[in-house]
């Protein structure tokens, strides 16, 4: 039953990792995934998720969002875009997301990432450039705060999806794995010996 779990474990992440390409916090839900499992996993079942693992998928969680905020001063805000247009931007990467990922939908999962990857980067493009309308920007500068959207949006998300690849790989690792080691065998009466997968 712990690898039926484990299988289980690893889908769900894997659902939760698509949902980053939509503006969803989807490392973080990975990382509750995989807090749930930890905590609510019989305790004679092995292999399992460890803390340690856990707690270091939060840090790898978190340097996602710092790469994402890094990702960010080269978007809408750096070029001098106003709240309007930045709020714009990230209708619009949800919107363009869900829309490219529509379109590219006839292209098995690979064309729904890339739909939604660029849908979304246009997005943001279009809705930084559409906040400024009612200023007093040039249209080179409304260009050049929806490129910075555009391209703000391209690397914080490819950042947070290579993070949430390495979350994955060592959760999944880690479920299947047991990297953390199970306990020993302890003796049973009339000489039977217990079994690391909890079974007798």
């Amino acid at each position: 039953m712990a690898y039926v779990a484990a299988t289980l474990l690893m889908f769900a992440n894997m659902a939760a990792w698509v949902t980053t390409l939509f503006t969803l916090p989807g490392n973080w839900i990975l990382l509750g995934f995989t807090i749930l499992y930890a905590y609510f996993l019989p305790a004679d079942y092995y292999p399992r998720v460890s803390w340690k693992v856990v707690i270091a998928a939060a840090v790898i969680a978190l340097l996602g969002e710092l790469i994402e905020f890094l990702a960010g001063a080269a978007g809408a805000a750096k070029q001098g875009g106003s709240k309007l247009g930045i709020f714009l931007s990230l209708v619009g990467a949800f919107v363009g997301s869900l829309g490219g990922a529509i379109l590219l939908s006839f292209i098995p999962f690979i064309g729904t990432m890339i739909g939604a990857l660029l849908g979304g980067a246009l997005g943001a493009f279009g809705g930084a450039w559409a906040g400024e309308h009612n200023t007093q920007k040039t249209s080179e500068e409304r260009f050049a705060i929806g490129k910075g959207a555009f391209i703000g949006r391209i690397l914080g998300t490819v950042g947070k999806l290579a993070m949430g690849v390495i979350m994955l790989v060592v959760i999944t690792l880690d479920s299947f794995l047991d990297m953390n080691g199970a306990p020993l065998a302890k003796p049973l009466p009339h000489g039977e010996v217990s079994r690391s997968d909890g079974q007798q």
